[in-house]
């Protein structure tokens, strides 16, 4: 089935939001996480080895907190793919996420399934579940960046 080309226009439009959310995240700026959400109760996220987090106030201190704690992150996106189904959408994807805190350096791969809704015309994060993949890259920790 060849897709209509307005679904293809609001694919393209979740998969920018989608990247937006992943430039928030390496920009380690709350102004910027905080316009990419739906600010509701019911709006979800979970971050790898963290509880489930529900309601956009219990989800804007935990990004607070990684924030804060974060001297310097960079995330590569690949394989993002999206569906939309009327105000509804999710990306589903790969993040290759390099964390720098103030003592530590670590790396992850995490598979990523991003929901969003419109409403006005912009496309809003309500749901962020990521879980962590076995690491594929040399064995051993370093604490330098090559």
């Amino acid at each position: 089935m060849t897709a209509l080309p307005h679904e293809e226009n609001d694919e393209s439009s979740v998969l920018a939001a989608n990247t937006a959310f992943y430039e928030a995240l390496e920009s380690l700026t709350l102004a910027q996480m905080d316009s990419l959400w739906l600010h509701e109760e019911w709006v979800k996220c979970l971050h790898p080895g963290w509880d489930l987090l529900v309601g956009w106030e219990e989800i804007r201190r935990s990004w607070k907190q990684i924030f804060q704690s974060t001297v310097r992150m960079l995330v590569a996106v690949t394989r993002a793919s999206a569906y939309v189904s009327g105000d509804t959408a999710w990306v589903s994807c790969l993040a290759n996420i390099t964390y720098a805190g103030r003592e530590n350096f670590s790396t992850a791969l995490v598979e990523a399934t991003n929901i969003f809704v419109r409403r006005q015309g912009q496309w809003l994060m309500v749901h962020h579940h990521t879980t962590a993949l076995p690491h594929q890259g040399p064995t051993g920790e370093s604490t330098t960046v090559q």
